[in-house]
């Protein structure tokens, strides 16, 4: 039995050839809790189980997902913002079809380049293969790069209003000749007035997030930031507390801890993977000049999200890290 927590651990990038589970079991550094006292673990006990790996670029999250995923009657849910589009195999390094066709892959594959994708959208459809993943009986592993996917994933998200499609229509209607003309400053600063200074910070033609923000304070009267974070809340409470060590696992914990847990929807059992940063720097390298090397590799993909119209930095998918590299260094102008 996997003990709960979050863990730091070495590198795993070249696994043993013996089981992996016990020997990562026995490489952890530190365990890190929001809760420890037994009739809280008590509770803990009734939730169902849910396991997240996380991780620089390299690390190895893939190949331990697949490895649980063997080991523990699995199923792999994609936490990566650009996996989830058709034709971005190479640049998003996806699971081969081989491994998936192994181990059930969720959350891979599911968009065209064209169609925009949010974490709030990632929040439903994982919680969702989740619900499906433990009602069928198996055990859910996500896993993926994308911070705020895992973030939203396992601490809620924001209670932000849904613009109604009257307001959507309306908003899209403001800004509509500021995209088309491509002017993204003053339609920044239309934001800006109506009530969203941070609308500056957004990186230039990201126009779903600016969209987003207008929506919000239509619907709402006030900006995105008005709103509660639920892992802001999460995080400062857990900054005000000691880290507990994971020996003193049944020592008492005080009051806001222990609502900090029971406010989780699942335990989650929480990986994160580390290794020195050369070594890191090191297979990112091999993982670039693999990808530019290739005959159908991310040359050719960014090459054919060009002819189907697609503008670099003009949505997710183009303002993905690799494509608009890509774009610059072969002289195509990208805003940044």
């Amino acid at each position: 039995m996997i003990p709960s927590g979050i863990y730091s651990l070495r590198s795993i990038i070249r696994l043993p050839q013996k089981p992996i589970l016990p020997s990562l079991l026995r490489s952890r550094k530190t365990l890190t809790t929001t809760s420890s006292s037994v009739s809280i673990n008590k509770e803990r006990e009734k939730k169902e189980k849910v396991i997240v790996i996380s991780g620089p670029t390299g690390a190895g999250k893939s190949r331990l997902a697949l490895e649980l995923a063997k080991r523990l009657n699995g199923e792999i849910i994609s936490a990566d913002s650009v996996q989830v589009y058709q034709g971005l195999d190479v640049g998003s390094a996806k699971p081969s079809s081989s491994d998936r066709k192994e181990v059930p892959h969720h959350l891979i594959d599911i968009l065209h380049p064209s169609e925009d994708y949010s974490v709030g959208q990632f929040f439903e459809d994982a919680r969702q293969a989740t619900r499906d993943i433990l009602d069928s009986g198996r055990v859910p592993i996500v896993t993926g790069g994308t911070g705020l996917y895992l973030r939203w994933f396992i601490y809620g998200k924001p209670d932000v209003p849904k613009a109604s499609l009257e307001i959507a229509a309306k908003v899209y209607s403001e800004l509509a000749d500021f995209e088309r003309d491509g002017d993204w400053e003053a339609a920044v600063q239309l934001v800006v007035k109506a009530g969203d200074p941070k609308a500056q910070c957004l990186a230039a033609n990201d126009w779903y997030r600016l969209r987003r923000s207008l929506e919000i304070i239509r619907s709402s009267g006030s900006p995105p930031s008005a709103f509660q974070i639920p892992y802001n809340s999460f995080r400062h409470q857990f900054d005000s507390s000691e880290t507990i060590d994971s020996y003193d696992l049944n020592s008492s914990a005080d009051a806001p801890e222990q609502d900090t847990v029971k406010d989780l929807d699942y335990e989650f059992i929480c990986f994160f993977l580390s290794s020195p940063r050369l070594d890191l720097y090191r297979l990112i390298d091999l993982r670039c000049e693999h990808m530019l090397s290739e005959t159908d590799g991310i040359l050719s993909e960014a090459r054919w999200l060009l002819d189907m119209g697609l503008q670099p930095n003009s949505n997710s998918a183009t303002r993905a890290i690799g494509y608009r590299q890509v774009y610059f260094c072969n002289g195509i102008p990208v805003e940044v």
